[in-house]
């Protein structure tokens, strides 16, 4: 739900003290009639004061549908682990965008197939051609001719 199409994972990341406070000070202040659990209205608020902005439909019903239905609403325990996993998505994503960055030298927002092999050679240089014309070509037939960098809401 937050990690990228190839299945590559961002590192365990654990929240320091001080984020793990806030993350369950705006829990308790978005669990507005103190049941000990959000409703589907109060997880939004909670990720639009967290993350900046509102949850997807999608996004809203994959998060409740994981919910044990025993309960009528996302637990604290399960709320602070949904919002460590999106933190890490984040930094998991912003790690990406700044090595993409480091590779688009003409700051154009997508990669040809020239720029792509230049950062093959640089990061893996005994890589065969064959191999990174199949890397490019795989991508490019879902973007088009050229990788461009997408943020995790424009993927499929």
């Amino acid at each position: 739900m937050f990690f990228s199409q190839a299945g590559a994972r961002p590192r365990m990341w654990e929240a320091s003290p001080s984020e793990h406070k806030k993350w369950v000070e705006v829990f308790k202040a978005c669990d507005e009639e103190n049941k000990g659990c959000l409703s589907r209205e109060n997880f939004k608020v909670a990720v639009v004061m967290l993350f900046g902005y509102k949850p997807s439909k999608i996004e809203a019903d994959a998060v409740m549908s994981s919910v044990d239905p025993n309960t009528s609403g996302i637990l604290l325990k399960e709320f602070l682990d949904i919002v460590r996993k999106k933190k890490e998505a984040q930094l998991y994503w912003n790690e990406i965008r700044h090595i993409f960055t480091a590779f688009d030298r003409h700051y154009r927002g997508y990669l040809t197939l020239e720029d792509f092999k230049k950062a093959f050679k640089q990061v893996a240089p005994k890589l065969s051609e064959r191999i990174i014309l199949e890397v490019f070509s795989m991508d490019v037939l879902r973007v088009g001719t050229r990788h461009a960098f997408a943020s995790p809401q424009c993927l499929p």
